[in-house]
C-alpha cells in the first residue's frame, strides 16, 4: 500500500498537470480580456496580484518567457508542469525551501532585464499581504514592481485562504496596472516597509477598482 501512495505522489503532478491546463486554456480562450495601462516595456519588471486572482492573468500573458517562482511541494510541481506549457521560465524555491537560491535567481535574471509574474501573498499567505521575498527581489535588482488588482464576472471563488477565483467561460476579466514602485539599493528597513505598504495597499486599490465596475460589492 505504500509503495502505491509514492507511485501516485510521482504519477499525479504528470497525469493532473496535463488536465488542468486543458481546463485553463479552454476557459481563458472564451473570456474577454479588458486590460487598462499595461506597461509597453515589461523588461525589468515584476508584476505583483493577489494569489487567489492569478489564473486568467497566467494565461493571458503566456509565452512571453516571463519568469515565476514556484516551490518545491508537491502540488509546485504540479504547477511546474502547467506553467512550463503555458511558456514560463521557472524558478524552483519559496519561503521554505529553496528560498535563497529562488531569489539569487530571479535577480539574476531581472538585473538583465527578465521579468517576474509573482503573487506577493502566495503560496501561503495571509491573503492580501505582501511578504518580504519579492520586495528584497525589487531591491537587488532595481527592477520595478507592478501592482495589478483582477477581476472576473461571472466566476467561482473557492472558500480557501486566497478565496482562489476561477472564471467561468465567456466571462470578463478586468485587469488594471499601477505604475511602477521602485525600492532604492540603499534603502533602510524602514524605506521598504514604507514601498511595501504602499503596493500592498495599491493592489488592493486596483482590485477593489476593478471589482466596482464589474458590480461587485465592497467587502463589509
Amino acid at each position: 500500500m505504500g509503495h502505491l501512495k509514492y507511485r501516485w505522489r510521482l504519477l499525479r503532478p504528470r497525469l493532473l498537470s496535463g488536465t488542468m491546463y486543458i481546463v485553463v486554456r479552454g476557459i481563458c480562450s472564451t473570456i474577454r480580456f479588458d486590460m487598462r495601462n499595461v506597461p509597453k516595456d515589461d523588461a525589468k519588471l515584476i508584476f505583483c496580484g493577489w494569489h487567489g486572482r492569478s489564473f486568467a492573468f497566467s494565461d493571458y500573458f503566456r509565452n512571453r518567457g516571463w519568469h515565476v517562482i514556484i516551490s518545491h511541494s508537491s502540488d509546485g510541481e504540479m504547477q511546474n508542469r502547467i506553467f512550463g506549457k503555458l511558456g514560463y521560465k521557472i524558478i524552483r524555491g519559496s519561503t521554505g525551501r529553496g528560498g535563497v537560491r529562488a531569489a539569487v535567481e530571479a535577480i539574476r535574471a531581472l538585473k538583465v532585464g527578465g521579468t517576474m509574474a509573482m503573487t506577493p501573498d502566495g503560496p501561503r499567505g495571509p491573503s492580501g499581504v505582501v511578504q518580504g521575498g519579492v520586495m528584497l527581489m525589487a531591491q537587488k535588482s532595481g527592477a520595478g514592481l507592478i501592482p495589478v488588482g483582477i477581476s472576473a464576472r461571472p466566476r467561482l471563488m473557492a472558500k480557501s485562504w486566497d478565496r482562489y477565483i476561477l472564471p467561468l467561460p465567456f466571462c470578463k476579466c478586468l485587469m488594471i496596472f499601477g505604475e511602477p514602485l521602485f525600492v532604492p539599493l540603499k534603502a533602510t528597513d524602514e524605506e521598504v516597509e514604507v514601498v511595501r505598504l504602499q503596493l500592498e495597499r495599491e493592489i488592493h486599490r486596483l482590485e477593489q477598482l476593478a471589482e466596482a465596475e464589474l458590480g461587485f460589492r465592497a467587502p463589509a
